[in-house]
């Protein structure tokens, strides 16, 4: 099967907190394609929000808005219960909120990546996958949404083109995969990868063959048109500097 042709680098970023500060964003803006901005429900709050999109224009890095369940605490890993219209009126809470400083400095949210529990939650139930679509599609049917690729693709593309949305379809390079397609979880100790030279070899397979290899050794197939990188390694930097190497 042919080998994913272009991919681009994607990073969760703008994740401080007041005082709290997480991540190397200045250091990585320049060598990543799409910054998932936090938007104040898992992290981030109006000063930092401002800086990331002034950082990211700087560096012509496309904005995504990153929402998540209402959860400081629990950094957006843990979900919260919440009605349809919840959903859908938190996230485009948040959406709207990075959408200002977007328009303040010139430039706008491209596509929304759900974050922690929410892009999880998402990818498991069928209503929440709609209510977020439906959050975007009552802003702006420009915006994309960002999902985990799996062998149910198909499937998903169609609903999206219900609520006339686009997809961008993502997969992890340090993150380790079911048989099924869905993300080991987090509190399996092998949830993430953590030899680079092994995560690097990984994304080179997925781009020259096409799919990646599950945690039990089942060949998953999978459409890449970003891979997701996290910035808050000991190593971040030149480890997305090795990656983005491979990619392009």
């Amino acid at each position: 099967m042919e080998g994913n042709e272009m991919i681009r680098l994607n990073c969760d970023m703008g994740e401080s907190f007041g005082i709290w500060k997480m991540g190397t964003d200045e250091e990585i803006m320049p060598y990543i394609n799409m910054a998932n901005l936090a938007c104040g429900f898992h992290a981030s709050d109006s000063l930092t929000m401002n800086r990331s999109v002034q950082l990211a224009k700087k560096h012509n890095v496309t904005i995504g808005a990153h929402p998540a369940y209402q959860d400081l605490v629990g950094f957006g890993r843990r979900t919260i219960q919440c009605t349809l219209e919840e959903i859908k009126s938190k996230v485009l809470y948040q959406l709207g909120a990075l959408s200002a400083f977007c328009k303040a400095h010139g430039t706008t949210v491209s596509y929304v990546k759900p974050h922690g529990a929410l892009y999880n939650d998402m990818m498991r139930d069928e209503n929440i996958f709609k209510a977020i679509l439906s959050a975007i599609a009552s802003f702006d049917k420009n915006i994309r949404l960002m999902i985990l690729s799996n062998p149910n693709n198909e499937a998903f593309s169609y609903t999206a083109k219900i609520y006339g949305i686009g997809l961008i379809y993502e997969v992890f390079a340090d993150r380790n995969y079911n048989d099924d397609g869905s993300l080991v979880s987090r509190m399996n100790p092998d949830a993430v990868i953590h030899d680079e030279m092994l995560v690097i070899e990984r994304i080179q397979n997925l781009k020259d063959r096409g799919f990646l290899e599950s945690i039990n050794g089942h060949r998953l197939f999978l459409k890449a048109d970003t891979v997701c990188v996290h910035g808050d390694g000991a190593n971040a930097l030149e480890f997305i500097k090795a990656l983005q190497k491979v990619v392009i």
